[in-house]
């Protein structure tokens, strides 16, 4: 079974909306997180999908599931205090879901919509070819490395080839996961960033999948207008390439 974790407990504080967590606000009239979900809902390899979401949001939540009838949510938990606890929430719902059956997990954010089916596939792939796949993209500037001490020296400059931003989905083996969850707990660590550092720092090796550099999260202001410029983009693309078939098919008929 192939499950996707999605977790959407933020509030957005960075977002500067003072009403709507930033996953529920519109964008094309339809909220970010539907966006999102839809990704999954839509890919024929994902069976299910659980969602940890910030406690206030779960009726509103639900109410979007039914309006937008998306089929393949099979539960809602409330989010944690951290990301690492939202994830990990979600990941027991995804135990629950899968009941027994060994399951590929693709954690992913909620306020990153712009992916596509061909990630969603190489993921899978990956987790089941070499146990698991972190979606990246390569770095299109100069990294400066400085020093905690002062944070106005360089330390050191690293090769630009040789480094990647490291976006989402993340995906694993979900008995995998939930063991170094679960040893995370115990150790009472819960200042993971994401589940690749949780990984690595157990001992799992990391495979990376390259994924489209469009691929952001929607944190601030300018990330929500440069999403929109996306998705006006990707519509003017469809708009204009549609007319332009049907001009060249037109064309030809009539010669």
């Amino acid at each position: 079974m192939n499950i996707a974790v999605i977790f959407a407990g933020g509030v957005g504080s960075r977002m500067k909306s003072k009403t709507v967590p930033k996953q529920f606000l519109k964008m094309h009239g339809k909220p970010i997180i539907v966006h999102t979900i839809e990704q999954f809902e839509f890919h024929p390899e994902i069976d299910a999908i659980v969602i940890a979401c910030v406690e206030s949001g779960i009726p509103y939540l639900q109410t979007l599931i039914e309006q937008y009838n998306l089929k393949k949510v099979r539960k809602v938990v409330p989010g944690g205090q951290s990301g690492q606890q939202s994830i990990y929430n979600g990941l027991c719902a995804a135990e629950e879901v899968a009941d027994g059956e060994k399951s590929i997990v693709l954690i992913h954010d909620g306020v990153r919509p712009l992916i596509n089916a061909e990630l969603i596939s190489n993921n899978i792939k990956s987790v089941k070819e070499h146990g698991s796949a972190i979606t990246c993209v390569k770095v299109k500037e100069t990294v400066l490395m400085v020093p905690e001490d002062d944070e106005r020296k360089i330390d050191h400059i690293p090769e630009r080839k040789n480094t990647r931003l490291a976006r989402a989905p993340q995906s694993f083996w979900l008995d995998d996961i939930l063991s170094a969850q679960r040893r995370a707990r115990e150790e009472k660590r819960d200042d993971f960033i994401d589940s690749c550092s949780l990984m690595q720092y157990y001992g799992m090796k990391m495979y990376l999948i390259e994924g489209p550099q469009e691929n952001i999260k929607i944190t601030t202001p300018d990330d929500f207008y440069t999403m929109r410029a996306l998705l006006d983009a990707r519509e003017d693309s469809q708009i204009y390439g549609l007319e332009e078939q049907e001009y060249g098919t037109n064309e030809s008929a009539g010669k």
